[in-house]
């Protein structure tokens, strides 16, 4: 008889894979809704649309590798991968670019690489990453502007020919730039004082964003509650950034001010959401430390240097990268031992 098999995580516990992945999704619904109800109905079409089109690709490549479509695509994974992506991604971005994102993901990202725990870097990521690279006007003036959905907001059916007629082409009066990237380009000439009073920041932080991170907060709160995941790379990745900030951004009218860094952005989705993936994340609590306050010190140094105002993708990967170093020398305590082994084997000091 042909058993189906997997590759790992093989931990044993009273939450299977799929159960995890559910509890994920549910806790990002918070910060869907804030998304639809500040910027409109962009991100819940995304997030539609990445989704089937994540089940899709994955249901596709397993038949292509004769693998059990139903038994895999039931460990929820995919759609994870979906959701994240129409999270991520702006709210009037074209079908086409996001499909492109989706499919790199689930088949490039994950699928060639074996599947499911086989993966070294964030599929999420590398999907957007790819298309933030390959298609730049489409991934940056497509930010829908903070209209609450009764006070000014494209309606469902115009935000749906929007994204379908596959244009890149920003719609004026819809989209604005983001705070982060309108704070960074605005105050190499203007005050702080001057650089706020735009209505991308509106009265509190940034205008609609700080409700969406607040509710990715709380959403990430509750998986640790949950110990669907643990505390240590979220608190690593946001106390990277406020040691950052603290450390060369006090002077407002040089840098963004910290509560732009953490209220602003995919700051929070990154924190508890992204940063978190199980598979491509550093394994022990130490580890994790490390690898979380790598990213949020990534995601400082790019958003402040470099080209682009919002860094988390690119921080995500770049710490993947580090994962098997990190994993290397920061192993878990062996049951039964007081001190994890550590350093190469056979070796001997002194």
């Amino acid at each position: 008889m042909a058993l189906a098999q997997q590759s790992s995580p093989h931990a044993h516990s009273a939450r299977p894979t799929s159960r995890v992945m559910l509890w994920v999704i549910l806790a990002a619904l918070p910060g869907l809704l804030a998304q639809t109800l500040v910027f409109g109905w962009g991100n819940l079409i995304n997030v539609v649309w990445c989704m089937a089109l994540a089940l899709a690709s994955e249901a596709l490549f397993l038949k292509l590798r004769h693998k059990p479509v139903g038994f895999f695509l039931r460990d929820n994974t995919a759609a994870v991968t979906g959701l994240l992506l129409g999270l991520a991604l702006p709210q009037f971005t074209p079908w086409w670019v996001s499909g492109i994102a989706v499919i790199a993901a689930i088949i490039v990202a994950k699928q060639l690489y074996g599947g499911l725990g086989s993966n070294p870097f964030n599929p999420a990521m590398v999907g957007y990453a790819l298309v933030l690279i390959s298609f730049p006007v489409a991934m940056t003036t497509n930010w829908a502007e903070a209209s609450t959905l009764w006070s000014g907001a494209p309606g469902l059916g115009e935000t749906l020919a929007k994204i379908f007629s596959g244009t890149q082409v920003a719609v004026d009066g819809w989209t604005m730039a983001t705070p982060l990237d309108e704070y960074k380009h605005k105050i190499a000439t203007h005050t702080a004082e001057e650089v706020l009073v735009h209505p991308t920041f509106g009265g509190f932080v940034a205008r609609g964003w700080e409700w969406v991170n607040i509710a990715f907060l709380a959403g990430g709160l509750l998986l640790v509650l949950m110990k669907i995941i643990t505390w240590h790379i979220p608190v690593a990745f946001l106390a990277g950034i406020v040691a950052m900030s603290l450390l060369f951004g006090t002077n407002a009218d040089q840098y963004a001010p910290l509560q732009l860094h953490l209220l602003a952005g995919g700051t929070m989705l990154g924190a508890f959401f992204i940063a978190t993936d199980p598979v491509s994340a550093a394994t022990s609590h130490q580890g994790k430390l490390i690898y979380g306050a790598g990213i949020g010190i990534l995601v400082y140094l790019i958003r402040t240097w470099g080209n682009y105002p919002d860094a988390v993708a690119f921080a995500v990967l770049l710490m993947n990268f580090a994962v098997p170093f990190i994993d290397h020398y920061t192993p878990p305590r062996t049951y039964g031992h007081h001190k994890a082994r550590r350093g190469v084997p056979g070796r001997s000091g002194g």
